[in-house]
C-alpha cells in the first residue's frame, strides 16, 4: 500500500528543466513535494493535487518530499506523438517514451547493423556520486571529448531527479545523457543497457561513456542485496559488446561501516562473483595502511587474476573539481572527509583518457 493524500500547492520552490520543487499544504502542514513534469504536468500555485506521501511518513532518504501522484487542474491532453514503449509497465503512473531502437525510430537502422563497440572505454560505476569527479576529470584533462552518461534503473527512475545531471549538462560537461530499463527522461531512451552503450557509440558517437545509476542506492547489508550489484551485469554488457570494462571500485576510509572500509564489499561482491568477463579495475594510488588494506582485500578474493588491476594517479579530480567550481559529496562526506573515494573516481577517468 502506499499513503496519499490530497494537498494544495502553496510555493513554486524552483522550476528545473523536467522538474518543479513545491511547497505544498497537506492537513495544515506545509511540506516539500516534486513534480516531475513529463508525467503529471506543469503545476502552479493554488493547483490542487494527489500526493504520495510514503516515504516521508517512512522517514526514507528521498530528501523530505512528497511526489505529485496527479494534478486535479491539468486538463487533459493528448499524448506526443511517436514512439509506444512503456516504462514503468502496468503501474498507474507508465509513461510512454519513443525508445531509440523502436521500429519507426529514424535510430532503428544503427542497432541492426552495429558490429562492435571498437574498443570505446566505458566507466561503470555503483553509486550516482561518481558521476560528477568522473565526467569533471574527463572535460578538465580535454575539453573536447565528447561523453555519454547511461543512467540504469538500479535507483531513482526519472533522471529529472538529479541536480547533478542538470548542472552538467547545463555546463556542457556531459553531451548525451541515455536512460534504460525504467529510467526515462534521457536524451535518449533505451530498453536495457547492451542497447544504451550501442545508442552511445552509433548515435551519441560519444569518446567515452559512463554507466552508474541515478540517485538513492538500495542496500540491506547482506552480501548479494544491494542495486549496485547491477554493476557486474553492466561490465559485462560491455565486453560482450567489444568495447573496453573499466571498473570503478568504491573505495573509502571514512565510512564507518567495516563492511564499507577499503574496497567496499559491493565492489568486492562484483568483482568476485557477478563478473563473467575481465575488467579493467583501476586503484587510485595509496599509501601505507591504506594502500595495504587495499591490496590484502584483492589477492584474498584472486581478484587480481580475474581482471586487470590498474593503478592511477587520481589527484587531478581535486583540480578538475575545482576548475569547474564543482561542490560534490558521497554519502554527505565532502573531498575532504572521503579522499580516497574521489581519487578513485581520478584515477579510472585519468585511465579512461589513456585509451581513447
Amino acid at each position: 500500500m502506499i499513503s496519499i493524500e490530497k494537498g494544495t500547492v502553496k510555493e513554486i520552490i524552483k522550476k528545473h528543466s523536467k522538474r518543479t520543487d513545491i511547497l505544498v499544504e497537506v492537513d495544515g502542514r506545509k511540506e516539500k513535494a516534486i513534480n516531475y513534469d513529463e508525467m503529471t504536468g506543469e503545476v502552479q500555485v493554488g493547483n490542487p493535487v494527489i500526493l504520495n506521501t510514503t516515504a516521508v511518513k517512512l522517514g526514507l532518504g528521498t530528501g523530505g518530499y512528497h511526489f505529485v501522484l496527479h494534478n486535479l487542474a491539468q486538463e487533459q491532453k493528448e499524448m506526443p506523438m511517436g514512439g509506444h514503449i512503456m516504462k514503468l509497465r502496468y503501474t498507474p503512473q507508465q509513461i510512454k517514451v519513443f525508445a531509440a531502437e523502436e521500429q519507426e525510430s529514424q535510430y532503428h537502422r544503427a542497432f541492426l547493423d552495429f558490429e562492435s563497440l571498437g574498443t570505446m572505454p566505458v566507466l561503470v560505476g555503483t553509486l550516482h556520486s561518481m558521476l560528477m569527479p568522473l565526467v569533471a576529470t574527463l572535460k578538465y584533462l580535454n575539453p573536447q571529448i565528447k561523453i555519454a552518461y547511461i543512467m540504469t534503473d538500479g535507483a531513482a527512475l526519472p533522471i529529472a531527479l538529479s541536480n547533478t545531471v542538470e548542472l552538467l549538462k547545463k555546463n556542457g560537461i556531459i553531451d548525451t545523457t541515455i536512460t534504460i530499463g525504467h529510467a526515462f527522461g534521457g536524451d535518449l531512451e533505451c530498453v536495457n543497457v547492451y542497447n544504451g552503450l550501442i545508442a552511445a557509440k552509433e548515435i551519441a558517437l560519444c569518446d567515452i561513456a559512463i554507466v552508474v545509476m541515478g540517485p538513492g542506492i538500495v542496500g540491506t547489508g547482506t552480501p548479494f542485496g544491494f542495486t549496485g550489484i547491477e554493476q557486474g551485469i553492466n561490465l559485462d554488457a560491455v565486453e560482450v559488446l567489444g568495447g573496453i570494462p573499466i571498473a570503478v571500485p568504491r573505495i573509502s576510509f571514512a565510512d564507518g561501516r567495516e563492511r564499507h572500509k577499503g574496497i567496499s564489499h559491493h565492489s568486492l561482491t562484483v568483482l568476485d562473483k557477478i563478473c563473467r568477463g575481465k575488467s579493467r579495475v583501476v586503484l587510485p594510488l595509496l599509501v601505507g595502511q591504506e594502500r595495504e588494506l587495499v591490496h590484502h582485500q584483492i589477492k584474498n578474493l584472486k581478484i587480481d587474476e580475474k581482471h586487470y588491476i590498474v593503478e592511477e594517479n587520481g589527484n587531478i579530480v581535486f583540480d578538475a573539481l575545482e576548475h569547474f567550481d564543482f561542490t560534490v559529496s558521497t554519502m554527505g562526506r565532502g573531498v575532504k572527509e572521503d579522499a580516497a573515494f574521489f581519487l578513485t573516481c581520478g584515477a579510472a577517468a585519468s585511465y579512461g583518457m589513456t585509451l581513447i
